[in-house]
């Protein structure tokens, strides 16, 4: 396999002659769950915790720390967001509202959050999402998506 390094190396986008601007988007995702993993989450009756409070605090902490795990993010001056969940039947669709004032969009965050609130879902119901053979046939992460991009100038 052949690859090649710009001999100028990795970078990121130099973005200091830009100006701030006020910004705000919205990514949301599915988790596909069993029907009774579901109940069990409205209930609170699983062994971890509470399921979607523990995941809207890790899309949180996520959406602080992206630039920390994806390479070329610049760190952003966070000024809101929100993690918020809609339950279905079968699923769970989350919703991350991301806005800060600056120089560079703010979709990585966002999605980074919708992310990891789901992720964090998943760990969370494993033990009970698991078939007899240790796999997860009725569980998926699915259709993360910015769904709202807003740039005032």
């Amino acid at each position: 396999m052949l690859t090649h390094v710009d001999e100028n190396g990795v970078k990121m986008v130099d973005v200091s002659n830009k100006k701030d601007v006020e910004r705000i988007c919205t990514a949301v995702g599915f988790i596909k769950l069993k029907k009774s993993t579901i109940e069990k989450i409205t209930k609170k009756e699983l062994i971890k915790g509470d399921v979607l409070t523990t995941a809207q605090v890790a899309g949180v902490m996520a959406v602080k720390n992206t630039s920390n795990i994806i390479p070329m993010c610049h760190p952003l001056p966070i000024e809101s967001i929100k993690v918020n969940f809609e339950i279905f039947e079968d699923r769970i669709k989350a919703e991350t509202r991301v806005k800060a004032t600056y120089k560079t969009g703010i979709e990585m965050e966002s999605l980074t959050g919708v992310s990891v609130a789901l992720l964090t879902i998943w760990d969370m119901v494993k033990a009970i999402e698991k078939d007899k053979f240790g796999q997860y046939p009725d569980t998926q992460i699915y259709g993360i998506e910015i769904t709202e991009k807003i740039k005032k100038e």
